[in-house]
């Protein structure tokens, strides 16, 4: 079942998991349908893909992150419609921080709108659908931006990374969270046995739904690793780039800063 991660982020434009449709509204229109169906499952999804540790890397990237406790510090959240890692910061913020959480989805911002309602932080959050390759946002207006789990399903990476820079104040700073690759022997093969064989299975007697599945580790399989990931966030202007991985590269968090 192994199979080659894409050489860089452009790769991605018509890959659909391990297949390849003819462009990227194909890819765009199907990606869309998996997250229409499994938008009230989302968080048990993100339960199946990591074992639960994805409430655990999201904390870790929003304490990487440090939200400031000034009011007027705003934050956009990219494919982030149920709220999971913007709630998360507004929290960090002391509840002063403002943010945008943006998705092109919108049974999933649907949910994350009732969900920041009852949590009493409909105040700090705005939802907008949209698109990560074109977003509807003035430029340099924001201090932050975050997008965990969702830039693999993007089609033009390279087109998202540009419209991160582009809506970014001077010093603000761009921080990806998302399944990588793993560094560590052993590991590797059996998330490998985990992710195509198990997942899958999970999702058909959890979910009902085999194949949103099954398109979500192929979707992992086909991301650029942490190298190849950061050389195309450093061509889209972004500098003193790193990342942090962890459960040894099964994700990885990824910084830039716009100077």
């Amino acid at each position: 079942m192994a199979r080659e991660r894409v050489s860089a982020a452009e790769g991605m434009e018509t890959a659909y998991g391990f297949s390849t449709v003819s462009g990227r509204e194909e890819k765009q229109a199907r990606v869309d349908e998996v997250f229409h169906r499994v938008a009230g499952r989302y968080d048990l999804m993100n339960d199946l893909m990591s074992g639960g540790m994805h409430r655990l890397w999201k904390n870790a990237m929003v304490a990487w992150l440090a939200p400031s406790r000034r009011p007027g510090w705003r934050f956009v959240d990219v494919a982030g419609g149920t709220g999971d890692v913007a709630f998360r910061i507004v929290e960090a913020s002391g509840r002063q921080a403002t943010g945008t959480v943006l998705d092109i989805n919108g049974s999933m911002l649907a949910v994350g709108a009732e969900r920041a309602a009852k949590k009493k932080l409909d105040a700090n959050l705005t939802f907008v659908e949209g698109n990560a390759e074109s977003l509807s946002l003035p430029d340099a207006s924001f201090d932050a931006y975050t997008i965990a789990f969702g830039i693999r399903n993007v089609p033009r990476i390279d087109k998202a990374l540009d419209e991160a820079y582009r809506v970014l104040k001077p010093g603000g700073r761009f921080l990806c969270l998302e399944f990588s690759e793993v560094d560590m022997p052993f590991l590797d093969r059996i998330y490998e046995e985990w992710s195509f064989k198990a997942i899958p299975a999970i999702g058909e007697k959890v979910a009902g739904d085999r194949a949103s599945y099954e398109y979500l580790v192929e979707s992992i399989r086909r991301f650029p690793n942490q190298a190849n990931f950061e050389a195309a966030i450093r061509k889209a202007g972004f500098e003193r780039v790193t990342h942090r991985n962890l459960s040894g590269g099964i994700a990885a968090i990824h910084s830039g800063w716009k100077f």
